[in-house]
């Protein structure tokens, strides 16, 4: 596999897609607030990265993704719930 191909993160997508179904929908700037209220200082470009599978994802930053987008980490991570 050519290094081009090999994902950082299997989150990204589904921080995007939590990120649209949000009521209202969440920017990426939205997020990168949200995360900063608990502490967790990711810029914009920072969730861009993630969600384009460009940038590796902490546990603790995945933990606090999920809360500011109320899912379960699970689902960030490809599960069904």
């Amino acid at each position: 596999m050519s290094k081009s191909l090999i994902q950082k993160n299997i989150s990204g997508r589904r921080i995007a897609e939590a990120r649209a179904l949000a009521k209202p929908p969440l920017t990426q700037d939205d997020l990168s607030a949200r995360l900063a209220l608990v502490g967790i200082q990711m810029d914009r470009a920072a969730v861009a990265k993630i969600e384009n599978n460009l940038r590796r994802v902490l546990d603790y930053e995945l933990k606090a993704i999920a809360t500011a987008l109320d899912v379960k980490v699970d689902w960030l991570l490809g599960g069904e719930s």
